[in-house]
């Protein structure tokens, strides 16, 4: 069992797709990220209330409508994402078993349940480590690696995809998109 959701992953792809050269925001409609991906879209628009309820997106009105990033991509960390998608989760929830040996019968003594309990406080540590990492990373990191990672062209070919697709749904003329690499 992983700790955070498939949601958490799918956000924070679909927010590296949200950002431009120079960490701009560039807008997508929900289903076309949902398509561009191969996610399921009633679950991906779950995913973007959530977002949008954190403050992480923003959305456009009209036709041609979807949403942006609503703050620069280097100021949301990847902790916002799963702050904002899963919520706050401890990983780990003591049980008190340290008050539980059967050497006690039923009293435990007070030394055995004095202070914090030890294994409790390693996974706390554990815990705040991890999300210090989390917030260490920005989006904006997420999507320069994405895109030092990927072939020259392929850059261009989901700002085309995506700039398709929000044609047809006018007929209008393009927007153009930018680039992710660094």
């Amino acid at each position: 069992m992983s700790l955070y959701s498939a949601g958490v992953e799918y956000g924070i792809h679909c927010l590296a797709f949200l950002v431009g050269s120079g960490g701009d925001s560039r807008e997508a409609s929900v289903r076309d990220l949902a398509e561009l991906q191969g996610v399921p879209l009633d679950y991906l628009a779950k995913i973007f209330t959530k977002l949008a309820k954190g403050k992480l997106v923003e959305s456009t009105g009209g036709v041609r409508g979807g949403f942006t990033l609503a703050r620069p991509a280097d100021e949301i960390t990847l902790l916002d994402i799963v702050n904002a998608i899963d919520g706050r989760k401890n990983i780990f929830e003591c049980r008190e078993i340290r008050g539980r040996c059967a050497l006690f019968d039923g009293s435990p003594p007070d030394w055995a349940l004095e202070g914090t309990c030890s294994i409790h406080a390693a996974m706390m540590t554990a815990q705040k480590r991890m999300e210090e990492a989390l917030a260490q990373q920005t989006i904006l990191d997420i999507a320069r690696k994405v895109g030092r990672k990927a072939p020259a062209g392929f850059n261009s070919q989901v700002e085309d995809w995506i700039q398709d697709r929000r044609e047809k749904k006018t007929g209008g003329a393009s927007i153009p998109l930018t680039d992710i690499s660094d």
